[in-house]
Parts: C-alpha cells; structure tokens; sequence
C-alpha cells in the first residue's frame, strides 16, 4: 500500500517518528509521500524525504490556508524545492471556501500559480478542495492540456463534483473520512464510482483517524500503520478482497507520482 498524504512534520510526530514509520512499514506501506503546505512546510517534507528514500516521497506547496502570503518569490521558492529528486508532485494546493481562512481571491490567485508552476515544470498536482469543486474543476480544465495529471486529495465531494473531476481524466485520493459513519456515508454510496485505475488511498495523517478501527488511539491521532482501515473500507464498498484494493491502488500510486 502507498499512503499518498500524510503530515509527517506535523508537531504530532515529533516525539515517535521513527516508530511511526517502523509501524508503517510493518502494516504494510511500502511508501509515504510527506505532504508541504507551505514553503517551510515544503523544505521540512523534502528534507525529511530524504533521510528515509526507500519509503518516503514529499510534495511542495502551498496549502488555500495560506494563501494570503503567496507572493513571486513564493513560487521560485517551491521551483527550488520541487528541483529535488524526494518531491513528486506540487500542492497541497487548491481552493478551501470552507473556512476561508486566506481571502477567496487570494486563494485563487495561488492556486492558478501552483497549477501554472506544475505544467512549466511537467510535475502532477496534488489538489485540495473544500466547497469549491466548481471553481477547482474550472481551474484545472483551463490548463488540463498542460500539466501530466493531478489528484483530488482527501476527496469528500458529491456525486457532481466526482464526475467533473473523472471527466478530466484526474485521480481521486480517499481517507478516512470513508470510515465515518456519522458523514462519511454519502461518499461510501458513490466511492465505487472511481475506476480503480484512477483511486488511491491515503491517510491525511494527524488527522482523520478510520473510524472503523476496533480499538482507536485515546491520543485520537492518525498514522501511516493505519491506511489498512481505509483499504478495508473501500475495498467493501467496491466488493473486493481488499488485497486486491490494497495492491490496485499501490500500482496507481506508483505509476501517477513515478515511484520505482
């Protein structure tokens, strides 16, 4: 299995991570792409990225959170960043109109430079939506020509916003929020729409921890060890030995971010 974002400079880990990465690799990950949500966030990834090359991947980006410091040098920064070989994709980036916590032009205008940076660059993106979909696609078709693919992260959308997205060809990232069944029954009824050669699997690790688990952490926090529960989940939705989701979906991570 590939978990394709997780957080691992989050504070979370700074007291454990080289036991979380052992109790990844013992449940069966084989890689974990480390995901930048800002410059400092970027460098903290790759670097990190770099000590463990046989599991660990990184992105750079800059996260719709943020977005209110994007500026010129911000892109050349993540062009430095991207230059190295740990970084495999551009983003988290996107449009949050969720929270809105950088202004919605602002957030605009630094997703339609990361998207630009990743088709100079010929580098896939890795997408964050939240109640944007519509203006996330529009962005994304303008320049779908020009960049070699792109997944939604942590997709948690409807029906409408999975079939825009799967009409331009682009890849669907799912967490833990499929194990929920307090709001994740909506995306269970549709996940299976995805063909499998376009779903991968992911934690989003702090954060989302599968609710499908019999024992939960009481520090409710999430870790690569875990995407065995996502896996599980999804590979009952589609009505799959989940042997057969886990190993899918591996080969369509391997293939998207170009992992040996």
């Amino acid at each position: 299995m590939i978990d394709i974002g997780a957080n691992l400079t989050n504070k979370a880990f700074r007291g454990d991570l080289p036991a979380v990465l052992d109790r990844a690799s013992r449940a069966g990950v084989t890689k974990v792409v480390v995901t930048g949500t800002s410059v400092s966030e970027s460098r903290a990834a790759r670097d990190l990225a770099a000590t463990e090359p046989a599991l660990l991947r990184s992105t750079a980006g800059v996260h719709p959170h943020d977005a209110r410091h994007f500026t010129e040098q911000t892109t050349a920064e993540l062009r430095a960043i991207a230059d190295s070989p740990e970084v495999v994709a551009i983003g988290e980036c996107g449009l949050d109109f969720d929270r809105n916590y950088s202004p919605p032009d602002d957030q605009r205008r630094c997703f339609r430079a990361q998207v630009e940076l990743a088709c100079d660059l010929g580098m896939p993106l890795f997408v964050h939506d939240r109640e944007a979909a519509s203006e996330v696609v529009a962005t994304l078709r303008e320049f779908r020509d020009y960049y070699p693919g792109a997944v939604v992260h942590c997709f948690t959308g409807d029906a409408d916003a999975l079939a825009a997205y799967l009409d331009l060809d682009l890849h669907i990232g799912i967490t833990g929020w499929v194990c929920d069944e307090r709001r994740g029954n909506g995306l269970a009824a549709i996940v299976d729409r995805i063909p499998l050669d376009r779903l991968m699997i992911e934690t989003d690790a702090p954060w989302l921890l599968p609710r499908n688990m019999p024992e939960r952490p009481k520090s409710r926090r999430n870790e690569p060890a875990f995407l065995v529960w996502v896996r599980d989940k999804l590979a009952e939705c589609y009505g799959i030995d989940a042997s057969e989701l886990g190993s899918r979906s591996e080969a369509t991570a391997r293939a998207f971010f170009g992992l040996s």
